[in-house]
């Protein structure tokens, strides 16, 4: 079987923590900077960062709409923290020109659990493993309104904070950062 090509959208933000997951678990990765560069891929990880700034980088970079057609027309996509925002429906208290792909019907709010000082961490039950994962949040979205046809595959008291939809799975954490390769490898065997 011909290992899977992963890119990692790689304009800011954790993107090499992603990256060196995907390899130990066997599959290639290439960082996307241009939109050119997604049609050598088989699957693509949106990682956290700044989502307004993500968001403009896009925009100037001619990669938005190219992007958001990709992922409409079924490239699998994992979007954490900053990512989870670009991919939601719809952003509260983002700035007026923050653009959203709009490939997972949720409603997030950015910052929603606090500023860093709020960042805390959490064992997570998640849908699909058989025992908890480790959740770090930093200065993470919260999931506002969740569409009928979104899967929640974990919560933190009562909110969703791991969502799925068709080809694309959202995390409000940072499951680069927990030492634990299992979130990775669930997306990697679902979709990629």
């Amino acid at each position: 079987m011909v290992a899977p090509t992963v890119g990692v959208l790689a304009l800011q933000g954790a993107f090499a923590a992603h990256a060196a997951i995907l390899e130990r678990l066997g599959a290639a990765t290439t960082e996307i900077r241009k939109d050119a560069q997604l049609d050598a891929v088989d699957a693509l990880v949106m990682p956290g960062g700044e989502s307004t700034t993500m968001s403009m980088l896009l925009e100037r970079s001619g990669m938005l709409a190219p992007l958001r057609g990709r992922i409409a027309d079924g490239l699998p996509a994992f979007g954490t923290c900053a990512g989870m925002i670009l991919l939601s429906s719809e952003v509260m208290d983002g700035r007026p020109d923050q653009h959203v792909l709009g490939s997972i019907d949720i409603t997030t709010r950015r910052n929603g659990y606090g500023r860093q000082t709020e960042s805390f961490e959490s064992d997570l039950d998640v849908t699909g493993l058989d025992s908890p994962f480790h959740g770090v949040f930093i200065r993470a979205p919260i999931v506002e309104r969740v569409g009928d046809t979104v899967s929640v595959l974990a919560s933190v008291d009562g909110d969703a904070v791991l969502c799925q939809q068709a080809n694309v799975m959202v995390a409000s954490f940072h499951p680069e950062l927990a030492g634990d390769d299992r979130l990775h490898a669930m997306w990697l065997k679902e979709f990629a």
